[in-house]
This record gives C-alpha cells, structure tokens and sequence, in this order.
C-alpha cells in the first residue's frame, strides 16, 4: 500500500513569522548573511562559504559568465549552466576567473601590424578598450605597447592604419616587475602616476599581469565580494550524471570553484555513480552539490553518497511544470522544513554539517527570509536572476513594457535531455519547462541589495544577527487563506488605478 504523508504539503505564501525581541544591537547595519556552502566537520570552517545566502540557478536563461561576475560582486555565487558544450562552459568559467585577480591575465592582444579596424572590432567583441601590444600578439608575449581609446580618433583615422604609429611605445610606458610587485605596490604606483592600468612585465619584457584602477575601485565599493585566495571571483559550474568524466577536468582546469550535478530528481543511483566518481578520481578538495530532494529519505541518501551540499524542491520553479505533467514534487515550504531537520540530524549523528539549499517556490522577496527560515543555508534563485541586464537573454518590448526571455532546462527550448530523460535517446519525451517572459526590473545590484536591505529588517524583527541565530529563534505560523488577503492592501481604491484619467 502506497505510503501516505500525514500532513498536507505547504508553500512559503502559507507562512508568516512571528516578531521577537529586538535587542538595540538588532539593526540591519549589525546582520551578517555570510552562510556555509559546503560541508564541514564540527569545529571546523567550510572550505567555501558565501557572503550573501544567494546562487543562481544552473539555466541557460540565467547563469553565465556575466551574472556570474556581478553576483560574486555582490558576495553570492552563480552556477554556470552546464547545458551547453564542454568547451563553452569551460570558457565561461575561465572568464570568470580571469575577469578580476588583481593580476589579470590580458585577454585583449594584439600586433603592432593590426589595425585600427580589427582594434575596433576586439574592443566590439570583448567590451575592453585596453588593449596590449604584444611582438606576436599573444597574452605573454614581448609587450612593445599599450592601447587605449584615448590613442585613437576615429574622425581623423582610416581603418587601416597600423597600431604600432598610435599606440604609447613601451619605453613611455609605467610598468612593474612581475616577480616582486605585490598587489599593494601596484596599486600605490597607479594612484601615484594617475594611471588606469599597470603592466607587470617579467625579465624578458614579457607581459605577464595588468592591474586595472577600476578593480580597486571595484573591491571598495563591493565589500562582500566573494573572491578565493587569488582575489578572484568565485563561480561554480553544473554537471550531468552522463558525461561528467569528460567534463568535470575541464571545468576544474578552468578554475570552477564548486560543481553542482544538475538534475530534475536527485534521489537516484546515478547521482552516487557520479559524486563517487569524482571523489575517488579528483579527491575530496572538489566540492560537488547534489540533488533535488524534498524529505529527508531523499537527504539522507545524498549525504551518505558524499554530498557537499544538497539542493531542495521539484516542480516549484515558476517556469516548471513537473507537478503537473508527472504528479512529482512536493510544497517548497514543507520539503525545506522536513530535510533542514534530516540535516540537523544527521550532523548530531555524524558531527558533519552539510548545507542545504532550498531551490524553487520564491516568489515574493520575503519568501527567501522564511525558506532561511525554515532551515535552508541559503537559495538557488531563477526567475529572480533572469529579470535583471545581468542574465544572458534578450531584453523585449511588448505592448509598451520591457520584458525578457525566461525558459526553463525542462523545456524544448533548452533542448537539455541530459537533465530529465532516463531512457538515453538524446531527447526529450516530454516537456517539463516553459518558454515564458518576465518583468524586466534593472541592474542586479540595486534589486539584490533591496531583497537583502528586507532579509536584515526582518532578521532584526525577529531578534536574529545572523542566520544561524536566525533559525533558532524564528517563531513561524500557518495563515488562513483569509489572512492572506488580509496581508495585502484590501478594501480601498489605490491611486495606480486612476492615473491618467484626470
């Protein structure tokens, strides 16, 4: 006889959280939100950990390189979708990693022989007007100069004019020793000569480093930003359960920080197949998230198979449509409130923590306040990324109002088999994804630090400083759907209604 949960399952729209005392220590300025991301032993610190409780999910209407970038600005991580070639998510990752190191690799070179009309179509296709001037046009090449736009006009210039009679030479270039100049050196010589970008040469006068002005600038307006001992950017990367032994090597060569196996059910044997397999062949320094799971017979099984970090939800992502093609899922609420207590357990049991995160079901802001809750360490956001200039897909009008594409890895669109069928015939049987659009709403950065400005206020509500402290003294009520309504404006006339019939 089939099994049956007691309880009826719940989402976060059918919760509230009770207030607490709040200290005069409990101001937003005071929360911290840095959460682990993967596992760790009791008394110890995680190898990773995030400033803010954000990822982004593993889609390609969401996570490239470019949100990757901005959300590690921010202090969260995005997961590049692996639903594309090796070799192209390879490459995003390695841009990640290259975008900002302090010492940067130059990825923008040319000869004293190209001309003004190819400088202008690189600077087109890489949106960097620095560019050096290298012997053979290669990044570690013999730097013989520097160009930038301030070189060139191009009014008084043909497009075939050589680089080598406008660029700034070598010899009036500032530069730095590659093997003693430490990040710190660089930038006091950039402020002291008013520079805007310092080549750091090695012995031979081989280019080796550039150290932008903007990436000190950067690091001081993004104080959260999540780099690794390098002071790069973080950026994790998805994987398959089918050509991962192909795959995982050069996404690590490409310096991915964490991989995530991406899949519409984790609870399957495929899943150990794959965490054992990268575990035994590239040792337990490589952090693998798995999933997606939604009770605790489902967390357990992921974190005996050697989990670094588990993902919570199916079928609750707005452009999904697994519950209702397959009758599989279960309330986002309920799964994360039910596997945070196998967690809990299983870290009493064994002393290893491993972190959960909750994925699908946020709607409205404070959704992710009451998944962090509810014990998730921290979310795996969609549709809310794809909203923003930062994610990879085309930006729309429609009848007056910006919009931008939003499909989901279930539909025919993403063509990504590898995430949903179980037969192996390279294609999808079924849809379980949409093709859709979604409000535009800006820049990520002034939407993330409004979501989290509402996360510290309610924290502060609750008496909380961090989210740890969060989880313990949180107080959360079911709401009828009457209350609901009582939760929103109700039984007034709101002026939106009436502008432009005056």
């Amino acid at each position: 006889m089939a099994y049956y949960f007691k309880e009826a399952s719940h989402t976060f729209g059918e919760y509230l959280l009770v207030p607490g005392y709040s200290s005069d220590k409990c101001i937003p300025a005071n929360v911290s939100l840095r959460t682990p991301l993967v596992k760790f032993a009791k008394g110890e610190e995680p190898k990773i950990s995030l400033n803010i409780p954000m990822t982004s999910a593993i889609m390609q209407a969401v996570s490239n390189d470019t949100m990757a970038i901005a959300l590690a600005k921010e202090g969260g991580i995005s997961f590049i979708y692996g639903s594309q070639t090796i070799e192209e998510q390879a490459a995003m990752v390695s841009r990640v990693k290259n975008y900002k190191s302090g010492f940067v690799s130059s990825d923008s070179n040319i000869m004293p022989s190209t001309t003004l009309g190819e400088v202008l179509a690189l600077k087109q296709k890489t949106g960097h007007s620095t560019m050096a001037v290298t012997e053979d046009g290669t990044p570690t090449g013999k730097l013989v100069g520097i160009v930038t736009s301030r070189d060139y006009r191009i009014s008084r210039m043909t497009l075939d004019t050589k680089v080598e009679t406008f660029m700034t030479p070598f010899s009036k270039l500032i530069y730095a020793d590659a093997e003693t100049t430490t990040l710190s050196m660089a930038n006091d010589l950039i402020w002291q000569h008013k520079l805007n970008m310092l080549p750091l040469v090695d012995k031979n006068q081989r280019l080796r480093y550039m150290v932008f002005r903007k990436d000190y600038t950067d690091n001081k307006e993004h104080s959260l930003e999540l780099t690794d001992k390098n002071k790069r950017y973080l950026v994790g990367a998805g994987i398959n359960t089918r050509d991962y032994a192909e795959r995982v090597p050069a996404l690590l060569k490409a310096g991915a920080d964490v991989l995530c196996i991406d899949s519409s059910e984790g609870f399957s044997e495929w899943q150990r197949i794959t965490l054992k397999y990268i575990h035994e062949n590239f040792g337990e320094d490589v952090k693998v998230g798995a999933g997606n799971v939604v009770d605790k017979e489902g967390f357990r099984f992921l974190a005996e198979a050697g989990a670094d970090f588990i993902k919570v939800g199916i079928g609750g992502g707005s452009i999904c449509i697994t519950r209702e093609t397959k009758g599989i899922g279960r309330g986002q609420a309920t799964a994360v409130i039910d596997v945070a207590e196998a967690r809990d357990e299983y870290y009493k049991e064994t002393g290893i923590y491993i972190p959960i995160c909750s994925d699908g079901g946020i709607v409205h802001d404070y959704h992710m306040t009451l998944a962090l809750a509810m014990g998730a360490d921290f979310l795996m956001l969609g549709r809310y990324f794809s909203r923003f200039d930062e994610s990879p897909t085309n930006k729309v009008r429609i009848n007056g109002t910006y919009l931008k594409e939003y499909w989901g890895e279930g539909s025919n669109r993403a063509r990504n088999w590898q995430r949903y069928d179980l037969g192996g015939d390279k294609k999808l049987s079924f849809e379980e994804g949409v093709d859709s659009y979604v409000p535009y709403a800006g820049p990520l950065h002034d939407n993330v630090m409004l979501s989290l400005s509402k996360m510290r206020s309610t924290m502060c509500n609750c008496g909380s400083l961090n989210l740890a402290e969060f989880r313990d003294k949180a107080k959360l009520t079911l709401v009828s759907a009457t209350s609901i309504v009582e939760g929103g404006s109700h039984d007034v006339i709101l002026k939106d209604k009436f502008r432009g019939n005056d």
